[in-house]
């Protein structure tokens, strides 16, 4: 029996295990079918915008972007010989590191107004989302990059490459190998931290799935479903990351 097939059936036997749990519940799927339309997203909310798990993607696509953009800028800071960049990375690592996200999410919510902003609760989201993720990512890509072989530099300038080449098209898509599979993980954790947003009330899954279980008093059918929905998009993300580890190690594969 191939190694792939002993997986399949590995896999299989314990989500019959999972099944046979959540089963146990004596759920009510009448329930579940009726407002799985609007967990997933497949409605727009009252206001015309997304909600469920399409604003949750939506979150979480934005917060992606905008933190990966932060976190290479701060860890180009952390390496930088400039004391100002240095200190303003460190700064910057260190209090979105060491506070809690909801905190966060709160004071940006709810202390911007008293600056004269008044950012809609999905903009306060993404930019605490994006804050947060972007300190822990600074850290994976300077690793990423201190990662790769002094040598590989000196190769290139041996070659006659420029610094600004040598980052881009050396330096960098080496040190990808080694960013990829954390940088995925803190992704997976956005992911599900989202759910913090919907303390503002905001329409992603977990504030649906708690509206829902408290007017149905059945919460377990709502927290089982969004469960459910939190575990495929992180499976999706998975996928990605895996395409991604094939992309950037094509050069450390073994050539029978």
């Amino acid at each position: 029996m191939s190694f792939r097939t002993r997986l399949y059936l590995t896999w299989a036997a314990l989500f019959a295990l999972f099944a046979s749990f959540f089963l146990s519940f004596d759920l009510k799927f009448s329930i579940i079918l009726d407002k799985l339309p609007n967990l997933v997203g497949l409605h727009l909310a009252p206001n015309g915008f997304l909600q469920g798990a399409a604003l949750t993607l939506f979150l979480c696509l934005c917060s992606i972007l905008v933190s990966s953009a932060l976190g290479f800028v701060t860890a180009l800071g952390r390496l930088s010989s400039s004391a100002v960049a240095f200190g303003i990375a460190t700064f910057y690592a260190s209090f979105f590191r060491g506070t809690p996200l909801l905190i966060q999410i709160l004071l940006i919510y709810l202390g911007m107004p008293q600056l004269g902003l008044v950012p809609g609760a999905i903009t306060a989201g993404i930019i605490a989302l994006s804050l947060n993720y972007g300190a822990y990512l600074s850290e994976i890509f300077r690793a990423g990059i201190l990662g790769v072989p002094h040598g590989q530099r000196e190769a290139a300038l041996a070659l006659g490459m420029r610094d600004n080449a040598i980052f881009w098209h050396v330096t960098l898509p080496q040190a990808m190998r080694t960013i990829v599979p954390p940088a995925t993980n803190q992704f997976i954790s956005m992911l599900k931290d989202s759910s913090l947003i919907s303390v503002m009330g905001v329409w992603e899954v977990m504030f649906l799935a708690q509206s829902y279980g408290r007017s149905s008093y059945r919460y377990i059918e709502m927290l089982t479903t969004a469960a459910i929905i939190y575990w495929v998009m992180s499976l999706a993300l998975e996928l990605i990351q895996a395409r991604m580890e094939r992309h950037f190690g094509k050069g450390y594969v073994r050539r029978g």
